[in-house]
């Protein structure tokens, strides 16, 4: 892309900043450019942080419904997935979407709690906690 081509289509999802992007000047020299964003990038983003608060209504029903524990909602409310929350603790998968059993996140170590608590940001009083919507 020339640095003519740059978009600069006012993203909201930018929040009033600007990006870096690179871009051939006149001579094919590649340059940083700035641009305050891209319709379809906009686009692609606004869905995907959507779809993340879809995912957190869900689970934060499915706490409610106590099919969940608290640390099910958490873990979408931080952003994260199984995966995600499973590398960032060191605990395998497996042992953490045990942990999404209600029964067994209220027996868990506290070792294992503080773990949680730490990767999520969270006290131990708050991850034991329904949030007031």
């Amino acid at each position: 892309m020339d640095i003519k081509s740059v978009p600069q289509d006012k993203s909201k999802t930018y929040g009033n900043m600007k990006k870096t992007l690179y871009a051939k000047d006149g001579d094919g020299k590649l340059k940083s450019v700035s641009s305050d964003g891209w319709e379809v990038e906009e686009i692609a983003t606004q869905q995907a942080l959507d779809d993340i608060d879809s995912q957190i209504k869900l689970a934060l029903n499915e706490v409610k419904e106590g099919k969940k524990s608290t640390l099910y909602y958490h873990m979408y409310a931080k952003k994260m997935d199984l995966l995600l929350l499973s590398q960032a603790t060191g605990f395998f998968r497996w042992t953490v979407k045990k942990d999404f059993n209600p029964s067994t996140f209220k027996k868990i170590k506290q070792s294992r709690l503080l773990e949680y608590c730490d990767v999520l940001g969270l006290n131990t009083k708050e991850i034991m906690e329904i949030p007031s919507e």
